[in-house]
């Protein structure tokens, strides 16, 4: 029987990963999907993650970001990042740094999805399904292999589940924790562009009712990434934020378009007996101030050090002790975005009060 077993090997999963080996865990990630996987985010890390990256041992390529910046049609307002920097990293380079990591560490990934499970005292019973050319992979700690109608099927036993599984997680939906649709709900939609960055720090566009995030990922390549609620495609929702099409100036189109979506997933707890969630399956407010992986990685430590100390009922308290400062920002300018009268005052307060705006960033970015 294994220590760990964790659904999902995106940067979520994978950071979990890595923290439970170094903490002496014996684990395996399943994942179905080939690497490096791409998503839709923003791909600019605060400070907070490129120091938790690094203390795993984890260093990707990337190009150095010294802040954030706000824009509207009529005013602009910046925050510098104060010591250390964050960094915009191409979502496919990082997961490759961290796949990377986790291989030199001997860590098992599975190329299969957790498809059911069965909890007791002693722990998890996981059923693993993947293709027939893929059957014995991972070795003994694996369990049984047997083939299936074309498919590969395995009784994996662990102490614990882990969900790393993204906003829609079937291990999530199987404990019974889904939480109810939205009521503001809203999508991402990313696209890279073939230019040389115009800027060092992460721009936050601002529109009506939308917000496009600016992040150079490398010396000739941007990433741009609009939130919305569900409607236009790309085209039309950057047709909201003339400023930024001037500044790309016809630039090639140098991805498809990504999406994800609906964002906000109000999980009411982590964990379910032996299961934990973790990244995304544990619940998310919304891409508003990019803390997205930043959370993923402050969790993976608490995890870790929760299940290395076989407390597991201590996770839920040390989650919301991790994510606080970010949720509390995040959930307070989201509900701010939807006050018509408060809305178009976010940027202009930002610009009159500088001190205020660096020292929320900074707060924010060191967490």
């Amino acid at each position: 029987m294994i220590d760990v077993l964790i659904a999902g090997g995106g940067p979520a999963g994978l950071a979990a990963a890595i923290r439970c080996a170094m903490a002496g865990l014996s684990v395996t990630v399943t994942e179905p999907r080939p690497g490096p996987v791409d998503k839709a985010c923003g791909e600019g890390l605060m400070p907070a993650a490129v120091r938790r990256l690094a203390e795993i041992g984890v260093y990707p390529d990337g190009r150095p970001l010294r802040g954030i910046r706000y824009l509207d049609p009529a005013h602009r307002a910046e925050a510098l990042f104060r010591g250390p920097g964050g960094l915009g990293v191409r979502r496919t380079t990082l997961h490759a740094a961290l796949a990377a990591r986790t291989a030199a560490l001997g860590i098992p990934v599975l190329p299969a999805r957790v498809t059911g499970f069965a909890q007791d005292p002693g722990g998890v019973t996981a059923t693993v399904r993947g293709s027939a050319a893929q059957a014995g992979a991972g070795g003994a700690d694996a369990g049984e292999t047997r083939a299936r109608a074309g498919a590969a099927v395995r009784q994996v036993r662990a102490r614990y589940l882990v969900g790393a599984d993204g906003l829609h997680s079937a291990i999530r939906r199987a404990c019974g924790l889904d939480p109810p649709p939205s009521r503001h709900a809203r999508f991402g939609l990313r696209r890279h562009y073939a230019t040389a960055p115009w800027t060092d720090l992460v721009e936050v566009h601002w529109a009506q009712d939308a917000e496009a995030y600016v992040t150079p990922v490398s010396d000739g390549l941007v990433g741009i990434a609009v939130l919305c609620a569900r409607g236009d495609g790309f085209g039309e929702r950057l047709a909201a934020f003339p400023s930024l099409r001037e500044c790309l100036n016809g630039a090639d189109e140098a991805t498809d378009v990504r999406g994800a979506g609906p964002l906000r997933q109000d999980v009411a707890r982590r964990t379910a007996g032996r299961v934990l969630l973790a990244g995304d399956a544990s619940g998310y407010t919304d891409a508003l101030t990019g803390e997205g992986i930043g959370a993923a990685l402050a969790q993976a430590e608490v995890l870790a050090a929760c299940l290395a100390a076989g407390r597991p009922e201590d996770y839920e308290r040390a989650w919301r002790r991790a994510t606080r400062k970010s949720r509390l920002l995040t959930s307070g300018l989201l509900w701010s975005r939807h006050q018509p009268l408060l809305a178009p005052r976010i940027v202009p307060a930002a610009e009159r009060l500088p001190r205020v705006f660096t020292a929320i960033v900074n707060e924010v970015g060191r967490a």
